[in-house]
């Protein structure tokens, strides 16, 4: 039976609610995105970013919003330690199933990011974390966001990073449709009805028919990090993947990044 809309958790909005429900979606995640070209890109930032793990296992990346473990299964192959973090039941386990299969230490933790309480994951639970493929851009409400950056900040080490992706909110004005959506979702966020903010869109995926993802304005994105005491080390544009040997990075990042980027991978630090 479906959840009523009271009994959602913080942040979990309807559609986002079914899709962590869906046992198929989890199934098929792999064989879904295998050719998305922004993975590949995505390990060059993260090993960048983490640099070698340390020996005997002893340093832990979490995946905030790990799905099927795609990101961090690679990273524990190389000898970190996993910790997997998602609302699915069903994604984490197919993430113990990849375990299992090659003995490797993962951890997983069902929860929900905004309710990311020490007693699920403690204090510098982390060496380093990563919340990808827009995971943060799911969760409703400004508020909402900030409280799940301040849990990423509480579990991360002094001098952890932290890579987050994305969208922007700006390269909506370069799809059919996509000027007159943002002139109204400026609008609307402006009035605020309803708790709708500007950069809030839902749409079909992959069965869901109301998908919520909120898309970023630059600014707006740097703000949160800077609220929840993150501060960036690295700012990437993404390009649009029609070109595999870019690698997903923008060409030319320097013409009109705020329009022309599709979203952003962001290092962040976490200081002391």
């Amino acid at each position: 039976m479906s959840l009523p809309e009271w009994r959602l958790p913080a942040g979990v909005p309807r559609g986002v609610w079914d899709y962590t429900r869906s046992g198929q979606i989890a199934e098929r995640y792999d064989a879904y995105h295998g050719d998305n070209p922004l993975f590949g890109f995505e390990a060059g930032v993260l090993r960048a970013a983490f640099g070698p793990a340390p020996p005997d296992r002893a340093g832990v990346v979490a995946d905030l919003g790990c799905g099927s473990g795609r990101a961090l299964v690679p990273l524990v192959r190389q000898g970190w330690r996993g910790l997997a973090i998602d609302l699915s039941p069903a994604m984490l386990d197919v993430v113990r199933r990849k375990a299992q299969a090659e003995g490797l230490p993962i951890d997983c933790v069902e929860a929900n990011l905004v309710e990311l309480t020490a007693d699920l994951v403690p204090d510098q639970a982390a060496d380093h974390a990563m919340c990808l493929f827009s995971t943060l851009g799911m969760i409703r409400g400004s508020e909402n966001r900030r409280a799940a950056l301040g849990h990423m900040r509480r579990i991360l080490k002094p001098g952890g990073r932290l890579v987050l992706h994305a969208h922007n909110f700006w390269n909506n004005l370069r799809d059919p449709g996509g000027p007159g959506w943002a002139l109204r979702s400026l609008a609307r966020g402006a009035v605020g009805r309803g708790g709708y903010e500007t950069g809030d869109r839902t749409f079909p995926y992959r069965g869901v028919p109301n998908f919520f993802v909120h898309a970023y304005r630059a600014r707006e994105l740097r703000a949160d990090l800077r609220w929840a005491n993150f501060r960036v080390a690295r700012w990437v544009p993404l390009g649009a993947a029609i070109d595999p040997a870019r690698r997903h990075a923008l060409p030319r990042p320097w013409l009109l990044p705020s329009l022309r980027a599709t979203g952003w991978l962001v290092v962040c630090r976490r200081e002391g």
